[in-house]
């Protein structure tokens, strides 16, 4: 579970730090991936980690001591992050039963390891709390301290600017809900609980709650802000550059919501809880930072799910209609970008069909539309033993870039933020004949995707009562994959939000609800040769029986639609495998997308031709057993 530590001297940087950390009198300094709002993608000038590290995947914790530097992370960037470190660094891989986590990991080290540093803006109250507790029972001489200043900052003399994008309105037409609707929606949550105040710290719903967006975060449309709420008053905390525009302006101020400084948030809560030592705020722990929700006395907290993150999951119909809409330009995308691909390969005189080229094109086919804002996430583009890289991401100067050839498959995980929507689309493709290895593997992917895609489960049911359908028939095979199935996605938001997900991890029992979306995406990865991941967007929506007789009082029951329009490659299928019933899926799918994506390619373009051959139904002629052979 452990790589070894060489006896190379530490970096620059490491050395850097280690000065700052005796001038502070800190035993062991913890740089995390966050943000002071603790999002998944941080702006570069909160990059921290990937500075001090060189390993830029969007998950990790660093620990550094005067002698050891250690990295925490889990299986979707072991092998990533085992690449890109250098031999200074220990890689300690989160999940693995041999490796301890980093609070229980400086537990043991309480005889070196007197004081410990952290930045408070950018870790979450129950880590300090976690951290706190295990010094102690170590060591009662053992202490957090909290340097005034973030100790990497001190020694990061080419760090990025602060990010100064302009906030603009998102419209009402996608939005399908104004702010006034959506503050009395959370002042109603706010008198259940009893709440004077609710603090927002997340982005996204910064950005949600007063329809407004930004890009401030690569592939994320919000900006740098919190918000708060009372029964009178909305405040927005930002750099007030960030929102000149006079429409912006005028939508704030008739959504009566007033402007302050970014760095007021904190004094301004002191402020409260002194002159309203009786009321009570409202800040969910999980979603803000130590040095905010620390401000708030015990006596006076409120502390669980804030009433945006549920709002925010549960789509309304206007939201629904613009990410289908999103998903339909994404198709059109992806037909013209397969087309050209196909086309590329085949002709000897075109450019080399690289990892970095295949980002570009797809950056270049969804901007031919013109509701197209950037991509949802960094493209990952793996050819061959790339594609096992679960979070590869290529580049040119990497001494792992690939080249696309027929006899290769390519595992292209992308999407787009649309004006609209969010999409998020996983396919492996392979150009050349496969082996009967690969589309075995593929095959088992495939059946995983429709296990969960056709499933019917009850109201109220969590993510991980689901999950094993996607993996039975890889299961049964005796394979598996390390990640979960299915995330939360946001409506021309994050492309990954809670509260639900599909995933084999016990802890969250979030039921899924009519309304979430969220992805589906089981894979199957061989280190070293190839991966396979096949994903879908789906909405949840109830389930309607056809009942002659309408039964008083029964469990309501859900469903999944399909929101991606991106065919499969049936040529990668062994159909042997596949029964009847999946068949007919695949097939109506594919029938599906000719329909609404078709209408949209011009007639006669590499594009449409190559989609309406995608789309064509599998002819099926028997073979001994219960499969079926394409003809």
């Amino acid at each position: 579970p452990l790589t070894s530590l060489s006896s190379a001297g530490p970096s620059a940087a490491l050395a850097d730090l280690r000065v700052r950390m005796k001038e502070e009198g800190v035993d062991a300094y913890i740089v995390p991936s966050d943000d002071p709002h603790l999002s998944e993608y941080a702006s570069p000038c909160y990059q921290r980690r990937s500075f001090l590290t060189d390993f830029d995947g969007s998950a990790g914790v660093a620990l550094v001591t005067q002698d050891e530097a250690r990295l925490w992370t889990d299986a979707r960037y072991w092998e990533q992050a085992g690449m890109q470190l250098s031999k200074e660094w220990e890689l300690m891989k989160v999940g693995d039963s041999e490796c301890p986590t980093l609070i229980k990991w400086l537990g043991s080290q309480s005889e070196r390891v007197k004081t410990v540093g952290l930045d408070p803006f950018l870790h979450p109250p129950s880590f300090v709390k976690e951290l706190n507790e295990t010094l102690e029972s170590s060591t009662p001489s053992s202490s957090i301290c909290f340097p005034s200043e973030n100790l990497v900052d001190r020694i990061w003399d080419s760090q990025p600017s602060l990010p100064d994008s302009q906030f603009r309105i998102h419209p009402l037409e996608w939005a399908g809900a104004d702010v006034a609707t959506k503050l009395k929606a959370v002042r109603s949550k706010m008198k259940e609980e009893k709440a004077e105040v609710c603090v927002f710290a997340m982005l996204d719903e910064v950005a949600y709650i007063y329809n407004i967006r930004a890009a401030d975060v690569e592939c994320c449309p919000v900006g740098i802000a919190y918000a708060t709420v009372t029964h009178t008053s909305a405040n927005l905390y930002v750099d007030p550059a960030k929102i000149a525009d006079p429409d912006l302006v005028l939508h704030l101020s008739k959504s009566k919501v007033t402007p302050r400084p970014y760095s007021s948030l904190i004094p301004d809560l002191k402020d409260f809880v002194l002159s309203n030592p009786e009321s009570k705020v409202w800040v969910d722990k999980t979603k803000a930072n130590y040095a905010v929700a620390s401000t708030i006395p015990p006596s006076s907290l409120i502390s669980k799910q804030n009433p945006v993150e549920p709002m925010k999951a549960v789509k309304n119909a206007k939201e629904l209609e613009g990410m289908k809409e999103a998903h339909i330009l994404d198709g059109v995308a992806m037909a013209k970008f397969i087309a050209w691909c196909k086309k590329s390969l085949s002709d000897a005189e075109a450019p080399p069909v690289t990892e970095t080229l295949i980002d570009e094109k797809l950056l270049e086919f969804r901007g031919e539309s013109p509701d197209f804002t950037e991509a949802s996430f960094p493209t990952i583009a793996g050819v061959g033993s790339n594609g096992a890289i679960i979070h590869y991401r290529a580049h040119a100067s990497s001494p792992l870039h690939k080249t696309l050839t027929p006899s290769t498959p390519i595992l292209i995980d992308s999407g787009g933020q649309y004006t609209m929507g969010t999409t998020d689309v996983t396919r492996t493709w392979q150009f050349g004949e496969p082996t009967p290895v690969f589309s075995s593997h593929f095959t088992n992917v495939l059946k995983g995707n429709i296990g969960i895609d056709s499933c019917i489960f009850p109201e109220n049911t969590p993510g991980v009562i689901i999950d094993s359908f996607a993996r039975r028939a890889l299961w049964n095979s005796g394979f598996d994959y390390g990640h979960g199935t299915g995330h939360g996605v946001g409506a021309a938001l994050n492309v990954h939000e809670g509260p639900a997900s599909i995933s084999p991890r016990m802890g969250n029992k979030e039921p899924l609800k009519a309304g979430m979306v969220l992805s589906n995406e089981p894979g199957y990865y061989e280190p070293g040769n190839f991966g396979i991941r096949i994903e879908n967007l789906l909405i949840v929506k109830e389930k309607i029986f056809d009942r002659k007789k309408k039964v008083d009082g029964a469990k309501k029951f859900l469903q999944f639609e399909r929101l991606t329009m991106i065919p499969i490659q049936k040529s990668l299928i062994d159909l042997s495998l596949m029964n009847d019933e999946e068949l007919d899926w695949l097939d109506s799918y594919h029938a599906e997308i000719w329909d609404k994506v078709g209408v949209r390619l011009e007639d006669g373009s590499d594009a449409k031709v190559w989609l309406k051959e995608a789309c064509e139904k599998i002819e099926r002629t028997p073979v001994s057993g219960a499969g079926v052979v394409l003809v």
